[in-house]
């Protein structure tokens, strides 16, 4: 993985990556498996991966993530314009999934590394995805699985069943998402053999493969896939991601017997639940004094891939007694008795590295929240504004957070390579700014961009009361908040994966990369929560709430200042928690 102090030229696309990336699983060889530059594992018969087992397995996950971002992108209009659905229903569905798809990939990743391996975990994932993808489909194509078409005298919405089957194929999509994200990279990795230099550079060239499918599917997502839906047929637009990922299934099985597996040898949330545990049975004993380390806590020699040493520390000082060596804890080998009740110094001392972060991941949450209202208000805007480009083409609203992907694309080759050399020179600092400075300015942009938001809604709810038979504004006027999340995704995403990737142990690189999937899941879940507070505070009683479905009715811009707010409120925090970190 490369250093986190490296990274200032990555992409937007790059959090999405490494949300992915779980540490690889050390290998264990015999010299007589060797087969050219890369290891076979010790149960594996065929021959070693590399470069020929790469595109099945980039394959595999382009098409995945086509699949649920083909969704994504323009999902909100499907369940208002097909589902008749309120704003604040589809609103609660959409974040809902969302937190869930983000959540998933934790249970995946424990799963994996625990009972399954890789390979096999990817390949149910797979076959959970495109069932899933199936039965969105099916929801657009049979008549009986969504609502009929609204007339002059009523507009129906889902019945049960109809609900019941989408939340099933929604729920399914997520099963796969958790099968496949957290081990795609990881499984791409185990291709290529780390101790040597060719190796390496395989590695090198596997992330960069990945990083330009993965922009090109958000592309295609937010533009073609988008405008199929919109203006095609929900039908074709569902159907051709099916049928990508039922095509990326027999790419995947086709590559089978090149592919080198990797047994699982346990998970390292594990280790995180066994200092709890040995913390918690030890929790009636003292500590000894400050003084000398051997024979009082248990220290053992590090494993060939962890590549630091912890030292034992103060912090958290309650935390040590999960190494605190008492009677019976230790075999006469020097092993221990109960790996729940004696724990080593270096998983003590990770485990303090994840309660130090643990205040600032918080602090992320609500900037994040400002990014999740892209696809769920942003959207529903975009439907009653004019989306017209000449006398005929017309921009699909899902299509309207390409502006977001837009100016992250420009800025960062800028940030990159004009920016960040200036700031050197004045600060002395290697990326320019800290990365805390960094988040800092990312949960900025954020407040602005939903101060910004409420003030263009402001104007176009406005104008479309004093002129109600005039055009919509256009959809421009959506450009500056969608420009200002783009500064926040480029300081405060990226800002975020490098202080996570950096600050954590390398043993740690999952748990950093999972903590940022748990800040859009915690986000989606926040704004859901928002939302439904909102429409029971504002709403009944014979008025609409400020997110009725008509947006001329409700109040959108208060919600907008609202999350302006809370966001004012979390930058002092941030504030206070990033003055009070001490650097690694």
């Amino acid at each position: 993985m490369v250093d986190g102090e490296k990274k200032n030229s990555r992409s937007f696309w790059l959090y999405s990556a490494l949300r992915c990336f779980q540490k690889p699983i050390s290998r264990e060889m015999k010299p007589e498996e060797e087969h050219g530059n890369v290891m076979i594992d010790s149960n594996q018969t065929q021959r070693a991966g590399g470069w020929k087992a790469v595109p099945y397995v980039l394959g595999n996950e382009t098409f995945e993530r086509l699949a649920t971002f083909g969704l994504l992108a323009n999902f909100m209009v499907y369940l208002l314009r097909e589902y008749h659905m309120d704003l604040v229903f589809a609103s609660n569905v959409l974040n809902i999934w969302s937190g869930v798809t983000n959540f998933a990939p934790l249970v995946g990743a424990f799963i994996s590394d625990t009972y399954t391996g890789r390979f096999a975990t990817i390949a149910f994932g797979s076959f959970a995805s495109l069932l899933g993808m199936s039965i969105v489909t099916l929801t657009a194509w049979m008549p009986q699985l969504h609502p009929p078409k609204c007339n002059l005298k009523r507009c129906l919405g889902p019945d049960k069943a109809q609900l019941g089957v989408l939340l099933m194929g929604l729920s399914l999509l997520s099963v796969g998402a958790g099968g496949i994200r957290p081990c795609s990279i990881p499984f791409g990795v185990d291709q290529f053999d780390s101790t040597t230099e060719e190796g390496i550079k395989g590695i090198n060239s596997f992330f960069n493969w990945y990083y330009t499918t993965f922009t090109l599917v958000l592309l295609i997502t937010q533009t073609v896939v988008v405008y199929i839906q919109d203006t095609v047929s929900w039908v074709i637009g569902f159907g051709i991601p099916t049928v990508l990922m039922g095509g990326s299934i027999i790419l995947f099985f086709i590559g089978r017997r090149i592919y080198v597996r990797v047994k699982p040898e346990g998970s390292v949330f594990s280790g995180i639940a066994r200092v709890f545990v040995a913390v918690y049975k030890k929790r009636h004993l003292k500590l000894p004094t400050e003084g000398e380390v051997d024979g009082v806590f248990y220290d053992p020699p590090l494993k060939q891939t962890a590549s630091s040493k912890l030292p034992l520390t103060n912090q958290c000082r309650f935390l040590n007694k999960a190494a605190f060596i008492v009677d019976n804890d230790l075999e006469s080998d020097g092993t221990p008795a109960n790996q729940w009740r004696l724990c080593s110094i270096q998983q003590v001392e990770e485990i303090k590295c994840l309660v130090k972060i643990c205040p600032i991941w918080a602090s992320g949450i609500i900037s994040v929240t400002s990014i999740a209202q892209q696809g769920t208000f942003i959207v529903s805007q975009a439907l009653i504004m004019d989306r017209h480009l000449g006398p005929k083409f017309q921009i699909p609203a899902g299509s309207i957070g390409v502006i977001s992907l837009i100016t992250v694309a420009i800025w960062l080759p800028f940030y990159d390579r004009i920016l960040v050399p200036a700031l050197q020179k004045v600060t002395k600092h290697e990326g320019g700014i800290t990365h805390l400075q960094r988040i800092g300015i990312g949960i900025i942009f954020s407040i602005l961009s939903m101060i910004v938001a409420g003030l263009i809604e402001n104007k176009r709810r406005g104008d479309a009361i004093l002129h109600p038979h005039a055009p919509p504004i256009s959809v421009m006027w959506l450009a500056p908040q969608l420009i200002l999340l783009g500064f926040c995704d480029a300081f405060n995403i990226i800002g975020q994966i490098e202080f996570f990737n950096t600050q954590f142990p390398d043993d740690m690189r999952s748990i950093a990369n999972a903590l940022f999937s748990c800040s859009f899941a915690c986000a989606s879940y926040l704004s859901s929560l928002l939302i439904n507070i909102v429409d029971q505070v504002t709403g009944g009683q014979g008025h609409p709430g400020w997110l009725a479905s008509d947006l001329n009715a409700g109040r959108l811009d208060y919600f907008y200042f609202l999350i302006a707010g809370l966001g004012v409120l979390n930058s002092l925090y941030f504030l206070y928690c990033a003055h009070r970190y001490h650097y690694k």
